[in-house]
């Protein structure tokens, strides 16, 4: 499995996550729904940071160095939002908002990565390299 498929498996499984915490009105699938979104994004950013983006930096090129710092700083973001999370009360006004609004920000991060950077990590740093940041990962 390459890196990318890896990245975009967990992509589907947060998208899956917020449907769920979005679309009911019951507070225990909610509080879990956040639980999940927390752990997997929390997870998920880690993983870029520490293995695919210094690897999407390796290439060396402008276009990936700027990607790169805009992933860092889409990342930045996120994580504000997600601190905010477990004091985040399933049952209150606010939660679907709050939800909306991360939820939007992952979305367009996803979609930079999955249209510009993945592509170029692919070409760039080729199978066999894509197949060990991958096993990497996984670790």
């Amino acid at each position: 499995m390459k890196a990318t498929a890896l990245l975009k498996r967990q992509h589907r499984e947060v998208e899956k996550l917020f449907s769920q915490a979005l679309k009911t009105d019951d507070p225990r699938t909610r509080r879990n729904a956040r639980d999940a979104i927390l752990e997997a994004l929390q997870r998920h950013t880690k993983i870029e940071e520490d293995v695919f983006y210094p690897a999407v930096r390796e290439i060396g090129t402008k276009k990936a160095e700027e990607m790169v710092g805009e992933a860092f700083e889409e990342h930045h973001v996120v994580n504000l939002v997600l601190a905010e999370l477990p004091k985040l009360d399933p049952d209150s006004d606010n939660f679907e908002a709050k939800m909306t609004v991360l939820k939007e920000l992952i979305e367009h991060h996803v979609e930079e990565e999955e249209d510009e950077m993945f592509p170029m990590a692919e070409r760039r740093l080729g199978n066999e390299r894509m197949n060990e940041l991958a096993e990497q990962m996984k670790q």
